[in-house]
């Protein structure tokens, strides 16, 4: 079996593409949840990035802590990826990690001149301990108490589902602190829920989960709208993002089959509930045998039989899978089209553009080569997001090894973005005193917190007066 990395960070920002990781901790454990290694470290905070300041409340970084931490955000990144790459082989996991800590690591790691895919290669899968949680207590109840919300939905926040469990979650919203505590999650899962926990290990690999989805004729997977809710559903075809695209058996096919393919559009895009999902097959989704979807009401007067007999109509009807796949290709141009028009910055642009094989292999020795080396290193590489990011990271870590000119292009165009009045992607020093406004009047009888906030705005006058002599 693999070993298990939990991992969790804590960020100045909830923007992944411009905030900055503060905090990361991460714990290498066994399959039986022993502990093998561990990483922890804390960092400063890069100049230019302006702080949420919510943020800095709720994970409790000080002032001090993001002027005078011993590390460097590049220093800190540079050893969590030595572990990271240690411990190769491993399922990675954490606490709502895949859609947040998981792409803070991404885009991390792209402006850093690192690989950023490091969790789902070098032998290494990736899971989602919030959507296995949820998923374990909607097939078994009792496997975990949870808060109750006032819709009388379970809540999932680590902060409250620890303690309710008896797991001892001292430092919540500290990376170490939430480490441990969804480490004992998964073990409580694993041992009250062992059927949806052995399922949860099956698609953390991405190939093999989109595998079962396309031989399974039929299988239950949950999405979650307020609260987990089942979904009885068979394979039609894939989408054009190389998703599965799935037919919800509670509805019968043969009314869809007759529709014209304007109609049949409608069906898919407008007409809710949906009857066709697609389901994210690289976001571990939890796929459980059908049978645990007749224990549901909206599966359970309709039988296996019945569902089993929907499905064999829609995996035999290859001409329904290509009028659907027709339509889904035709959005997707739509779609592709009115992106092309957008404005993309280098910061968020991952996706948009891969490395070619020679800048990849030029990263390795930028990192290797000494400070004043590196900017002839950066001249090398071909594509400009990868220079740009080179002259960042020269900026913050060591601006003397920047030619003066290279020096204040930088220095101007942090200035342009932090001081601007603009509604910008990115946190600005205006947005952030309009934040801190607000925050006094919701904390105005916590003095603790009012200190906080006294502190962080004198730290953003700071800044502003450093990038107001640049404007």
């Amino acid at each position: 079996m693999p070993n298990y990395v939990f991992y969790d960070f804590e960020t100045c920002s909830s923007n992944v593409s411009y905030g900055q990781i503060i905090e990361a901790a991460a714990v290498l454990v066994n399959d039986d949840f022993q502990e093998l290694d561990r990483y922890e470290g804390r960092c400063r905070l890069n100049p230019g990035i302006i702080p949420e300041a919510m943020a800095l409340i709720v994970n409790k970084s000080s002032v001090a802590m993001l002027k005078n931490t011993n590390l460097s955000h590049y220093q800190m990144i540079k050893q969590l990826m030595e572990k990271f790459n240690r411990w190769k082989n491993s399922v990675f996991f954490g606490y709502n990690s895949i859609d947040f800590d998981e792409e803070f690591l991404r885009r991390t790691l792209f402006k850093n001149l690192e690989y950023p895919y490091i969790t789902v290669t070098n032998g290494n899968e990736r899971g989602d301990l919030l959507g296995l949680a949820r998923a374990a207590h909607l097939y078994y109840p009792d496997c975990i108490k949870t808060p109750i919300s006032s819709k009388n939905n379970p809540l999932f926040k680590l902060d409250q589902l620890a303690p309710m469990n008896n797991i001892k979650h001292d430092k919540a919203h500290s990376a170490m602190g939430d480490v441990l505590a969804t480490v004992e999650i998964a073990k409580l899962l694993s041992k009250k829920a062992p059927n949806v926990w052995k399922a949860s290990l099956i698609t953390t690999n991405k190939d093999k989960c989109l595998q079962i989805i396309k031989d399974e004729e039929l299988f239950c997977t949950n999405f979650f709208y307020g609260k987990a809710t089942p979904f009885v559903l068979t394979y039609v075809c894939q989408h054009p993002w190389n998703y599965a695209f799935c037919f919800d058996l509670k509805a019968d096919p043969s009314y869809y089959f007759k529709l014209s393919v304007q109609e049949l559009k409608k069906e898919i895009f407008d007409t809710k509930p949906r009857v066709m999902r697609t389901i994210k097959h690289k976001k571990h989704p939890i796929i459980m045998n059908a049978g645990y979807g007749i224990n549901f009401d909206s599966y359970k007067q309709l039988g296996l039989p019945k569902l089993r007999e929907r499905a064999k109509m829609i995996r035999e009807n290859k001409d329904f899978a290509r009028k659907v796949n027709s339509i889904l290709e035709e959005d997707i141009r739509e779609k592709q089209e009115l992106d092309s028009q957008l404005d993309v910055y280098a910061e968020e642009s991952i996706y948009k553009k891969f490395p070619t094989n020679e800048d990849s292999a030029i990263m390795p020795e930028f990192h290797k080569v000494d400070w004043k080396d590196k900017f002839s290193i950066l001249q090398k590489f071909k594509d400009e997001r990868f220079q740009y990011f080179g002259k960042r990271i020269l900026y913050e870590e060591s601006p003397e090894s920047l030619p003066k000119k290279e020096y204040n292009i930088i220095h101007k165009e942090i200035a342009s973005r932090v001081l601007s009045t603009n509604n910008e992607k990115w946190n600005t020093i205006p947005r952030t005193y309009s934040e801190i406004d607000t925050l006094r009047n919701k904390f105005k009888e916590d003095k603790e917190k009012l200190k906080a906030l006294e502190d962080i705005n004198s730290y953003v006058e700071e800044m502003e007066k450093i990038y107001q002599k640049a404007s």
